[in-house]
């Protein structure tokens, strides 16, 4: 009994294992089912998500083609407007002319009609004339045509005379103005070449291929190489050879050696024209130095600032009615030394102020006015004593002298530059030649401007064209003319040019 009572335990807890077993089973199959169905109804869910954004995007893009064609069909219709209005403007401007023609057409043909009809009646009246010429005279035509050409052939006689005369004073004044004329361009070449000498350098070339390569792509080289140095490249045809252009004698040298430079290094471009150029300008700036000790060591001075001596040593590029200026001051400091000690005084001053006296010529050129004034205000910023500075400033006579080494300077510098006083004088006067003209033509009420040219021989008078009109202007011209004939002393002649000039001057904006 005990047997079946274990017996029966086991099954029953067999049937309730199995029972387990299969609710289990059920349970995991109902999730695994559930799961399902959610996974496919997200799916779902998703498709529908992707097919609904598919659609708004076509509609975008349908709804942009369709902007995009209504635009350009806009923009179509407002470009066959415009063409529609100008051909419309251009028939009515071509209408307007062809009417304008045809009004002009008839003017002329009615004009034509009207001279037509003058020259019938001049043709009567002439004849009229002539027959009653012929009346009253008592001579036929050919007899009057054989008098008029008989008093006309003694009148030409008499005119081919005077004529004659006339030509020959005129031949006898042309030559003695041509003979004039070739000493005066003769004594101009001496002085064109001299003033080439002291405003140009040549630099040779070692071939007419350079001259590319200097100038470079679009001119850019020759473009910089005269900014930076501030003198005129002159390239022509030249052969083998390129000209530097300036009245600054220290920016010319330093043009010139920067280019002699380049062209035996033969590397021409901006950067290596700047490096070069800078390199050069440092070397002159030693060399004024190096020049000025010497010419101090030379004259046995001492004590000078070091920005006095390297100015002084800019002198050696310049010069002065053909003389250079550096060694014109150096005799100039031995002239006054050896007459300062003739006469007593202290020769190393007198030496100071010779040497010095010219320097304001190394700074004309950066400083407007007077060398010596400029010279004497330098000197004294540096302390230069009082001597000194008034022996440079009284030189030419701009202040009075203060002390006998200053009249030594002024003795010395006529004595080296070999010119006396009067060659101011006649500069004076040559100056003052040129104000009169100027002033004579600007008194009259409508000038503008006025220029006295070509060395006082012609005076150009610019006149306001509001003021005065071409008869004016002829007048003005013969009136000055007499003025300057009557007030005035001069050589040879003077050419008055009065301009009238109107200028119109608009804006397109």
């Amino acid at each position: 009994m005990g047997f079946g009572i274990t017996i029966g335990i086991v099954l029953a807890a067999l049937v309730l294992g199995a029972a387990v077993t299969g609710l289990v089973v059920f349970v995991l199959n109902r999730q695994k089912l559930a799961e399902s169905s959610r996974l496919i109804e997200e799916a779902r869910r998703e498709a529908e998500n992707i097919k609904r954004e598919a659609l708004l995007k076509a509609r975008e893009e349908v709804a942009a083609q369709k902007d995009a064609l209504e635009r350009e069909l806009k923009e179509r219709r407002a470009e066959i407007q415009r063409l529609e209005e100008r051909v419309l403007k251009r028939e009515e401007s071509v209408d307007a002319k062809l009417s304008a023609i045809e009004q002009k057409s008839a003017e002329l043909e009615r004009k034509q009609r009207e001279i037509q009809e003058l020259e019938e009646k001049t043709q009567a009246l002439y004849e009229r004339q002539l027959r009653e010429l012929e009346r009253i005279s008592g001579l036929s035509r050919d007899q009057a045509r054989e008098i008029f050409l008989k008093r006309v052939e003694e009148e030409a006689r008499y005119e081919a005379a005077r004529i004659m005369k006339q030509e020959e004073e005129r031949a006898r004044e042309e030559a003695e103005r041509k003979a004039k004329e070739l000493v005066a361009m003769a004594i101009q070449r001496c002085a064109s070449d001299h003033a080439a000498e002291t405003t140009v350098s040549t630099v040779t070339l070692p071939s007419d291929d350079v001259k590319g390569r200097i100038i470079g792509r679009e001119g850019r080289n020759i473009r910089t190489f005269e900014n930076l140095t501030g003198i005129n490249l002159i390239i022509d045809d030249t052969p083998d050879a390129v000209t530097l252009s300036s009245f600054d004698p220290v920016r010319r040298e330093i043009a010139r050696r920067t280019l002699e430079k380049l062209i035996a290094d033969g590397r021409i471009h901006p950067a290596r024209i700047e490096e070069v150029y800078t390199k050069v300008r440092d070397e002159i700036e030693e060399e004024f130095r190096e020049v000025g000790e010497e010419a101090i060591f030379e004259t046995g001075l001492a004590g000078i600032h070091p920005e006095l001596v390297k100015t002084l040593g800019k002198l050696k590029f310049r010069t002065s009615y053909g003389q250079n200026v550096l060694k014109h001051s150096l005799e100039v400091a031995f002239l006054a030394g050896l007459m300062a000690g003739d006469l007593g005084l202290d020769v190393k001053m007198a030496k100071r102020a010779g040497l010095l006296h010219d320097i304001g010529k190394a700074l004309d050129h950066e400083v407007e006015g007077p060398h010596a004034l400029i010279g004497a205000e330098f000197a004294r910023r540096y302390k230069e004593p009082d001597i000194v500075v008034n022996a440079i400033e009284a030189h030419h006579g701009e202040v009075p002298y203060r002390s006998i080494e200053a009249v030594l300077i002024q003795a010395a510098d006529a004595i080296s530059a070999s010119r006396p006083g009067a060659r101011r004088e006649t500069l004076e006067s040559y100056i003052k030649r040129l104000e009169k003209l100027e002033e004579i033509a600007q008194s009259y009420e409508g000038v503008e401007k006025c220029y006295a040219m070509q060395a006082g021989r012609e005076i150009r008078v610019i006149v306001k064209p509001t003021e005065m009109g071409d008869e004016d202007a002829d007048i003005l011209a013969r009136t000055v003319a007499k003025r300057i004939e009557e007030e005035m002393q001069y050589p040879g002649q003077i050419k008055v040019t009065v301009i009238r000039e109107h200028r119109a001057i608009e804006y397109a904006r």
